[in-house]
């Protein structure tokens, strides 16, 4: 036994790791290359070596060797042999299977170089469908290239797709280096996404994530779509690329949707516009049939970890374009990781968020989870409430607002985000400091005043719903307090921090508001999941001290969730923890 190591590797595929040991840092470095970090308790962090992180990790070429002596050098005791037999099966499973040009353009030739997935493959219903064998040949119709893929991924095999990709319509597109310089990793980024037209980059939220969008388009030189998250998020795209390239206004459209809608050569959707059900096209998404009928050469995933679910059977369609995924974190509450290393591509560059922050490209933040106590009153009611109904009565706790103007004050002078899922609190909350609530029924132009007035300092607070986790310019925010969040979502969390993250002298305040023996507590702790990964520490404030006496609950405690704050860029209904547009 090694007492100096800090992890140990279990029988089971995961990685107990003391945090509070000397090596605890290197060792959480060496782990977030091939590992997931699952728990995060105060003294013992719980990783495991998933089949997605290790070919994720295959991708981005780390080798078997490589993991079993990054495990080795930091494992207390001797690894054992099962383990080590299991990763290296799992890595050498990516490239077993092999997608390359067939003999005629409407078909590609699968290379299956095992005889046991050979086998397994004419036996596999699923996916004896879609082979057809012509001699030592499995041939592949084109337009099942992404089911193929799935299907594959769904019996432990991920495919290596090296076949050809359409250049479509060429669009001759140059960044303007004279008004900005890509940062070193931005352009290594597209670099690296470049080398096979297909994956995804992973980058923390406000480290440019749009400019390595610009360079894969220049790269390519040719007509792009690209799918974003909400009109707020594609108006923000639209000012970049504007701003960024030598390209007209006229050659960027954002396309609303309608008879009359526009599509230009860079042409800018959400998804909800895209899979929104109607028309007798050969899809059945109207907008999405009229989209991907013309000559794209390269599609952009914006936040590719929110793609609705039925983006990705759509997605299956776009097989033969070139993929670019952008996201801050690959994780998803549902599982779907899997479908984007399917239909997207595996992981193709990432940085950690430390990294940048310590090299200054993001700002310092510190995080906070504050906790409050339930008054007698809605204590009772939270005991005898259905399970449903638990998190909206631990949300609508008075005591966060006596938290949340004791963390105004403290910052007073700074520009401050205020986020909840929960609409009433977040209405309470604007009234009393005097702010704007942007929420799913405030219009575009409301939202862009406002924002336009946080910006400039005629405001300093800005209340919002969920609408605010994606793809907000608010450079000038330093702090967020977050009211309540979308039970436990990991993706969330970093979204929201994500929102005060651009470089700024002083750093930047992250507070999450915790009622004391709730389900608040499990599920800010699952939340904070992603972010321990990255080398944040969250710190512990007590305000349980902050009484509130309710003698009876006003009407209306069960608070209204912001699953009901309809909004333009709804996706369709699904798991509550991922319907998080607005």
């Amino acid at each position: 036994m090694a007492t100096d190591r800090p992890a140990i590797v279990q029988g089971d595929r995961t990685v107990l790791l003391e945090v509070e040991h000397a090596g605890y840092e290197h060792a959480r470095d060496v782990l977030a290359r091939f590992a997931e970090l699952e728990r995060s308790p105060e003294h013992v962090h719980t990783y495991r070596l998933s089949a997605l992180a290790l070919w994720n990790a295959a991708a981005l070429g780390v080798t078997a060797d490589e993991v079993v002596d990054g495990l080795a050098a930091i494992s207390r005791f001797e690894l054992p042999a099962h383990v080590v037999s299991e990763i290296r099966d799992l890595m050498s499973r990516h490239g077993a299977c092999r997608l390359v040009d067939g003999p005629d353009p409407a078909t590609l030739v699968l290379e299956l170089r095992d005889p046991a997935i050979r086998a397994r493959a004419e036996r596999e219903p699923k996916l004896a469908s879609l082979i057809r064998r012509a001699g030592d040949q499995y041939l592949v119709a084109v337009v099942d290239r992404g089911p193929l893929k799935r299907a594959l991924l769904g019996i432990g095999y991920p495919v290596d797709d090296v076949a050809g990709l359409i250049d479509g319509a060429p669009l001759a597109v140059h960044a303007r280096r004279d008004v900005f310089t890509p940062y070193a990793y931005q352009d290594a980024a597209a670099r690296a996404f470049a080398a096979t037209g297909h994956g995804v980059i992973v980058l923390p939220c406000g480290a440019g994530k749009t400019v390595v969008g610009l360079l894969a388009i220049e790269a390519f030189a040719t007509r792009t779509l690209v799918l974003t998250s909400s009109r707020e998020a594609a108006s923000q795209w639209k000012r970049e690329l504007c701003a960024k390239a030598d390209l007209g206004p006229d050659q960027v459209v954002v396309y609303e949707g309608g008879r009359a809608a526009k599509i230009g050569p860079i042409t800018i959707a959400t998804y909800s516009m895209a899979s929104k059900r109607g028309g007798a096209g050969a899809t059945g998404y109207s907008h999405f049939d009229r989209l991907a009928q013309e000559p794209w050469g390269l599609v952009i995933y914006d936040e590719v970890h929110l793609v609705p679910a039925p983006m990705f059977q759509l997605t299956a369609q776009l097989q033969a374009r070139r993929r670019l995924g952008l996201t801050a974190t690959l994780v998803r509450e549902d599982g779907r990781e899997t479908d984007v290393f399917a239909l997207i591509g595996p992981k193709r560059f990432e940085i950690g968020w430390r990294m940048l922050e310590s090299s200054g490209h993001i700002a310092a933040a510190t995080c906070f989870e504050v906790r409050v106590a339930l008054s007698t009153a809605r204590a009772a009611v939270y005991a005898v409430a259905e399970p449903r109904a638990q998190p909206a009565v631990a949300a609508g706790n008075p005591a966060k607002l006596l938290a949340m103007h004791a963390l105004v004050a403290r910052h007073a002078g700074e520009r401050i985000l205020v986020m909840g899922t929960y609409l009433e609190p977040l209405r309470i909350a604007a009234r009393e400091l005097g702010a704007t609530l942007i929420e799913g029924s405030t219009s575009h132009a409301e939202r862009e005043r406002a924002y336009a007035a946080f910006r400039s300092g005629e405001t300093r607070v800005l209340v919002l719903s969920r609408v605010g986790n994606f793809a907000i310019d608010l450079p000038e925010a330093s702090v967020l307090i977050q009211l309540s969040g979308t039970m436990g979502s990991r993706q969330e969390e970093a979204q929201r921090l994500g929102r005060i993250l651009r470089p700024k002298p002083g750093g930047a305040s992250f507070y999450t508001i915790v009622s004391r023996q709730t389900d608040e507590e499990a599920r800010a702790l699952h939340r904070q999941l992603f972010l321990t990964e990255q080398g944040y520490r969250f710190f512990i404030e007590d305000m349980t001290a902050l009484e509130v006496v309710e003698a009876e609950l006003p009407d209306g405690a069960i608070w209204q969730s912001a699953d009901a704050d309809d909004g333009a860029d709804r996706p369709d209904p699904g798991d509550d923890r991922e319907r998080v547009f607005n």
